[in-house]
């Protein structure tokens, strides 16, 4: 069991359609094999209903959550303008979500919740109703009232963390979107982020280079000399411990991360897939620079297994283990 929180961790179901409600519901099913703190879902009861057979406890208050959390799932209810059918999302399912995660991050804000992890949702049907955010993690800062430009995205397992410095964009136009500043401030986020929310006072930073061999000294492109060594020598000269350009194929094997406690890198894949290669089960979405704690897990909504039982309920347990364990670093340090 990890320690316990300050207060309980406010959970949204995601898009009631998926497999939000269902990983959801076995967390609460085996949060003593899982070591879960006390949690509370956000969403409509009737897409858990739809999935799951176990106890729903209805609260209209977060201090109730620790009695309820005994007895059932203890839900904060928001009603759908409409019930989804698993595997088939809907408007009024898109609304319910987006509206569900204002409530939890609202929660967080405020201190009622001591962080906000956040169920998978269907951006597709987010743009249908008129979300205009590259995604959840654009949607938390601007509501934190932080630039997206300072916040971080780190996927956290228990031997490896990465971020990235640029996320969904093609491939083919990451160098050009590449700058010295997005990499000082995706860098320096990082580094905040591990002190804050991990408990590290000295973190050590490995930044990847873009190109093969890091460039192999300009000849195989120019992006290190250019732009990732400035970047490094700004955060080294405001007393972090930070190295490279290091070669990214040789960045990822044990021993190697055994010398840094996360690794920048320059594009979505060259982070996400050695952490889905090492953590696949247990890896962590962590959203950095903002002041609550956001996890998720590392999945989507999977609407084609949707209300199948058979949807893996370990990624989201522990996404809630680490949103629950980043809060105690928090409030151990304030």
């Amino acid at each position: 069991m990890i320690r316990t929180p300050p207060s309980p961790i406010a959970v949204s179901l995601g898009d009631p359609a998926g497999i939000g409600p269902e990983v959801i519901a076995k967390c609460w099913d085996n949060r003593a094999d899982f070591g879960l703190p006390t949690f509370v879902a956000v969403g409509d009861p009737r897409s858990l209903e739809a999935v799951w057979d176990g106890p729903v406890e209805i609260i209209t208050d977060l201090g109730e959550s620790d009695r309820a959390f005994d007895h059932g799932l203890p839900l904060l209810q928001l009603l759908a303008a409409q019930a989804d059918t698993p595997g088939h999302p809907s408007v009024a399912g898109a609304h319910c979500s987006l509206d569900c995660l204002e409530i939890a991050v609202g929660l967080a804000r405020s201190g009622s919740a001591a962080a906000v992890v956040t169920g998978p949702v269907s951006k597709e049907q987010l743009y249908e109703i008129g979300f205009q955010h590259p995604g959840q993690t654009e949607f938390v800062a601007e509501r934190c009232g932080i630039s997206p430009a300072n916040v971080a995205m780190m996927l956290a397992g228990p031997t490896l963390r990465t971020v990235p410095v640029t996320t969904h964009v093609p491939f083919a136009q990451v160098a050009s979107l590449l700058t010295s500043a997005m990499i000082e401030a995706r860098g320096r986020a990082a580094l905040r982020g591990l002190q804050r929310n991990f408990g590290i006072p000295e973190p050590r930073l490995a930044v990847s280079g873009l190109n093969p061999h890091a460039g192999e000294g300009g000849r195989l492109g120019q992006e290190e000399q250019e732009l990732i060594e400035p970047a490094i020598a700004a955060l080294v000269a405001e007393g972090w411990r930070v190295t490279g350009p290091h070669p990214a194929d040789t960045l990822f094997h044990s021993r190697a991360r055994a010398a840094y406690d996360a690794a920048l890198c320059m594009y979505h894949d060259q982070a996400l897939i050695p952490i889905k290669a090492v953590h696949f089960e247990d890896a962590v979405n962590v959203t950095l620079g903002l002041p609550i704690i956001r996890t998720a897990p590392d999945h989507g909504t999977a609407f084609d297994i949707a209300g199948q039982d058979k949807a893996d309920p370990r990624p989201f347990a522990a996404a809630i283990r680490m949103a629950a364990q980043c809060a105690v670093f928090r409030a151990e340090a304030a």
